[in-house]
């Protein structure tokens, strides 16, 4: 202890004399402790000797109450966990998006994603909104997707009274005036125009790697509306799909830093028996369809000058909500294929989804690379349903745990992870839950759904140069194979 003691007083003493005598303080004390000269034979994995043992803090039996879940009357679950600091992010979480739009015109969800926050019954323009959101601090946003629609707002946790019953009026009560519709219209022209434009093209490829694997079906259906329904959308098509699907059942009201009765009773004020701008007629028409994974190839020749290409394997249980080995391959997926230095890209990553999900590649390379690319994806497939490396499996757990945790300090991204999770299970797993299940996957795990993944059909989707490109059929043959290589006229001349 004495030591420890003598260290750091030089260290200190060296700080305040470091101008005036660099080398009289610098050199013996702290310089040899810091370096592990002190400490030879000691691995960084050990304690030092006569260093105190550190006493960290403790987590009471409290949390596994973090996060509270409240079912009103009228089916709508409210939940909350308490978080430190001033603000406050609250919104409101729909079981709706492009998903059921079978028996719409569609697009209707990323037109409701542009009407967000608009004039309602008790404000006349979005400015009234917004000048109420300024007085708490308030910042809001919508963001559909294909099987969730988020209104989400984050202000002074003073404000929340104000902030609900804001909320409330956007969801339930929007004016949708024809003004405000052709609006859109020029908002959502705009955003294909820029999508179709812009250099990144995953969020094209996203597109089309769905609409390879679920064709013309549930989140196969096409998340940005088409140019030829743009002029078609009116209010009359709007009311009808919100009165089937903005009903309190598919909804959660979810809110971090912010305590839970309080937001319990503000739902009770705004949310239990409030009448919806459409009525309060029964949903009659609601799509219950499960996601139906076909496979299949979407390609597009296009002028930029390197190939970009997306194969998905998956669908069923095996990657839906709720398990942990999808980021699992993910991290996997990403380790290997880094190695390969001429790709310009290659990414792993996954969709989930309440009835289904999907493992994901991304990979560009130069045009003349195209089939080794692909080669060397169909192969790292074959691989993962064999042996797995331990140290791997441990290096991507550690990765994955690590990206868990530091998303969840953010509190906006809390309030998101809370809202999903009690919006498809009804409950929340905590991150220490989650981290467990982690640790608790094995290589034997790893192969297992590896191979069920191999017995589907592929889904692939190709953008840019894609004259080298092997055919689906061949891919398809790779993925049955033994060693994952392409067909035999397809290595003629390497």
């Amino acid at each position: 202890m004495a030591a420890v003691v003598l260290a750091a007083t030089r260290l200190l003493r060296g700080s305040r004399a470091w101008g005036r005598s660099r080398l009289r303080f610098g050199a013996p004390g702290y310089r040899q402790f810091s370096s592990g000269g002190a400490y030879p034979n000691i691995p960084l994995s050990a304690p030092l000797p006569g260093v105190p043992t550190p006493v960290f803090a403790t987590v009471d039996s409290q949390e596994k109450f973090e996060t509270k879940v409240t079912t009103l009357e009228n089916g709508l679950r409210v939940a909350s966990q308490n978080k430190f600091g001033q603000f406050c992010t609250v919104g409101i979480l729909i079981n709706s998006g492009s998903r059921y739009e079978a028996k719409y015109l569609s697009g209707i969800a990323h037109f409701l994603e542009k009407l967000a926050f608009s004039s309602t019954a008790r404000f006349d323009s979005k400015d009234g909104i917004l000048h109420t959101l300024e007085r708490h601090g308030g910042i809001c946003d919508c963001q559909a997707s294909r099987d969730t629609t988020m209104y989400a707002v984050s202000a002074d946790s003073k404000g929340l009274d104000t902030v609900v019953g804001l909320l409330a009026e956007v969801v339930l009560h929007p004016r949708l005036t024809e003004e405000e519709i052709e609006m859109a219209r020029l908002a959502v022209q705009f955003e294909l125009e820029d999508l179709n434009m812009r250099p990144d093209p995953e969020p094209l490829l996203t597109e089309m790697i769905h609409e390879a694997a679920y064709r013309e079906n549930t989140v196969g259906l096409h998340r940005f509306c088409p140019p030829e329904n743009i002029a078609k959308m009116d209010r009359a098509v709007l009311h009808s799909y919100l009165r089937n699907y903005y009903t309190p059942d598919r909804m959660v009201l979810a809110g971090v830093g912010i305590e839970h009765e309080h937001l319990v009773e503000c739902a009770r004020k705004y949310l239990l028996g409030a009448r919806p701008a459409w009525g309060s007629g029964a949903a009659v028409d609601v799509d219950r369809s499960v996601a139906q994974y076909t496979g299949g190839v979407v390609k597009e020749a296009d002028f930029i000058p390197f190939a970009v290409l997306n194969m998905m394997m998956g669908g069923g249980g095996s990657f839906s909500a709720g398990g942990p080995g999808k980021g699992m391959f993910t991290r996997l997926y990403l380790n290997v294929l880094n190695r390969h230095h001429w790709m310009y890209n290659a990414t792993a990553y996954h969709h989930s989804y309440e009835d289904t999900g999907l493992l994901c590649i991304h990979a560009s390379a130069d045009p003349r690379q195209v089939r080794e690319m692909v080669e060397i994806i169909t192969k790292e497939f074959i691989l993962m349903g064999g042996t797995v490396d331990v140290v791997e499996l441990e290096r991507a757990k550690t990765q994955l745990m690590s990206m868990l945790m530091m998303n969840l300090e953010a509190r906006p991204v809390i309030f998101e992870d809370v809202g999903r999770q009690v919006l498809a299970t009804r409950s929340r797993k905590l991150p220490h839950e989650l981290c467990a299940l982690i640790r608790d996957v094995r290589p034997e795990d790893i192969k297992r759904v590896a191979s069920k993944m191999l017995r589907g059909k592929p889904a692939v989707a190709a953008l840019g140069d894609l004259s080298d490109l092997p055919s689906y059929e061949h891919i398809q043959a790779a993925l049955t194979s033994r060693d994952g290589r392409l067909p035999r006229t397809y290595r003629l001349f390497r």
